[in-house]
């Protein structure tokens, strides 16, 4: 129990849950680091507020700034929040196919919100650059650039992994994480191999990014596309750059929508899109891994957040998504011969 001067000084030490359905199917343990109990419900919090400290630290940032960022929508949640706990300003860039609950949230804590067309990264159109432009036509706006910020990966290495191993008592086995940015896959892995390098850390990447193909072969493809929101890259940022990984999967939406409806019936859990992949990534390390391992991965966010989306039968029909594996013994047995293709990535 604490008591704080502001919102941001809540951020970090979240619970980790053990999901009872999944651990009992697969004689694992299966465990989620409950990020959606940050403050501005998302683990994205813990990358806004470290990146505002440092730069306030490097007197790059100041009290009445603007902070400017190209997000999906969590890491602008995350940065409106801190920036009103340190006086600040928050001008978030978003494209506009994302979530309506995330756009109504950064305004909700005080950010103003610019959206954009989705369009390429090479576009200089693409909300990253136009977040960068902003910055650099105005003294007073200081850019956060979350993929290349290595504050980012910082925060999960002084905070994230440690909460992790403690609370564990360094019985972890297998950490499982989708990448956005790669801040918290990479922090998170450096911290937990400093401490036991025999920890392996899985990658889970959507249709539509080039993170696993990456991992494969050293090139950026893709195929197909995704409902998730901020997760999957087709380059090579600074943050992800840091991540030490083991081994990658590559799974499907409909994995996600059958893994997100198979916990919330059996463990009360609603997951966010984000979070169901994670689940599904730990489901498939479980199942080729053998009993008896102990995996850690997140709940990105609220669940909520992805009630548009995720569990709205208008758009999954609109995006064929409605024939999905609802007891997912279809799932396992795939995950399960996985093992035996070139699903699955030795260290990069």
């Amino acid at each position: 129990m604490r008591v704080v001067q502001h919102q941001a000084e809540m951020i970090g030490n979240t619970d980790l849950l053990r999901v009872r359905s999944l651990s009992e199917l697969t004689g694992c343990n299966i465990y989620l680091k409950c990020e959606f109990q940050n403050p501005g419900g998302s683990v994205k919090d813990r990358a806004a507020l470290q990146m505002v400290k440092d730069a306030i630290e490097r007197e790059e940032l100041k009290p009445g700034m603007t902070i400017v960022e190209g997000t999906a929508g969590n890491t602008g949640i995350g940065l409106a929040l801190v920036a009103k706990a340190f006086g600040m300003q928050m001008l978030a860039v978003m494209p506009n196919d994302q979530a309506k609950e995330k756009e109504r949230m950064i305004e909700l804590y005080g950010g103003k919100l610019m959206t954009v067309d989705p369009c390429p990264f090479s576009n200089q159109n693409h909300f990253y650059h136009r977040a960068r432009k902003l910055a650099e036509q105005h003294k007073d706006h200081w850019w956060a650039n979350q993929f290349e910020n290595t504050a980012n990966t910082k925060a999960h290495y002084l905070h994230t992994g440690p909460e992790i191993w403690q609370q564990l008592e360094g019985n972890l086995d297998i950490l499982v994480s989708v990448a956005g940015t790669g801040g918290t896959i990479a922090g998170n892995s450096q911290y937990l191999k400093e401490q036991d390098e025999s920890v392996q850390v899985w990658l889970v990447d959507p249709d539509g990014s080039g993170l696993y193909q990456y991992m494969k072969s050293g090139e950026f493809k893709s195929h197909g596309g995704s409902i998730t929101e901020g997760i999957g890259i087709m380059r090579l940022v600074d943050n992800f750059r840091q991540a030490k990984v083991d081994k990658a999967v590559n799974l499907p939406d409909k994995d996600i929508v059958a893994l997100s409806r198979y916990v919330r019936n059996k463990d009360g859990i609603v997951l966010g899109s984000s979070s169901a992949l994670n689940v599904a990534g730990a489901l498939c390390a479980a199942l080729q891994s053998g009993p008896g391992n102990n995996i850690v991965t997140f709940a990105c966010d609220l669940g909520e957040r992805s009630a548009s989306k995720l569990y709205n039968t208008s758009y999954l029909q609109q995006r064929g998504l409605l024939d999905f594996d609802k007891d997912i013994k279809h799932l396992i047995e795939r995950y399960q011969s996985q093992a035996m293709t070139d699903q699955i990535v030795s260290k990069f």
